[in-house]
C-alpha cells in the first residue's frame, strides 16, 4: 500500500501546551476533583498556556483559579509528553512545584472543578483510573524522588527581543 503524507495536515497539528503545579503540605498534595466528559477525575491544578503568558505565570494562575490557593513556584519538576488513548489529544505538560502561600476560600473555582482537596501519595495510587492522566502520579513521584530543575531553565523572551 502506498501512503501519501499530507504536509498541510501535519502543519496544523499542535500538541496542547499545559502546566501543572505540585503543591505539597504536611505529606499531602493539592489536587482538584473535576468533571471531564461526565466523569469525576483527580488532577493537579493544571490547564492550558494562554496567549501572552509565561509558563510560570500560567501555573500560578491555574492553581489560583482551580483551587483558590496563591502559590510561589519553587522548581520545575519536569516536562512530560503524553498522548491520550484516543490518540487525538497530545499534551506537553510543564510541571512545577510550589509553596502554598494563602488560601482564598471565598474565591469561586473554575467551571468543572468540583473541589480542591489534599491527598497523600498512597491515596493517589489508590485512585488508579480516577487520575486524569498518568502525568499526575509521575509528577508526584518525580517530586518525591527529589527531581528539581531551576526555574530559570525556562526563559520567556519578550516579543521586542527579536532582532534581525
Amino acid at each position: 500500500m502506498n501512503r501519501t503524507i499530507s504536509l498541510a495536515a501535519d502543519a496544523v497539528w499542535r500538541p496542547d501546551v499545559t502546566v501543572a503545579t505540585i503543591v505539597p503540605r504536611d505529606g499531602r498534595f493539592l489536587l482538584v476533583e473535576e468533571e471531564v466528559r461526565g466523569e469525576r477525575v483527580l488532577n493537579q491544578p493544571a490547564g492550558h498556556l494562554e496567549r501572552g503568558e509565561s509558563l510560570a505565570d500560567a501555573a500560578c494562575r491555574e492553581t489560583l483559579e482551580e483551587t483558590g490557593w496563591h502559590v510561589a513556584l519553587t522548581a520545575l519538576i519536569g516536562v512530560y509528553q503524553w498522548t491520550a488513548p484516543d490518540a487525538e489529544s497530545h499534551f506537553v505538560r510543564f510541571t512545577f512545584s510550589a509553596q502554598p502561600l494563602r488560601h482564598d476560600a471565598e474565591r469561586p473555582l473554575d467551571a468543572g472543578i468540583v473541589r480542591a482537596l489534599w491527598l497523600s501519595r498512597d491515596e493517589l495510587t489508590a485512585a488508579g483510573r480516577r487520575l486524569r492522566s498518568p502525568m499526575v502520579l509521575r509528577g508526584v513521584d518525580d517530586y518525591l524522588a527529589g527531581r528539581r530543575l531551576p526555574l530559570d531553565a525556562l526563559v520567556a523572551l519578550a516579543t521586542d527581543e527579536w532582532q534581525r
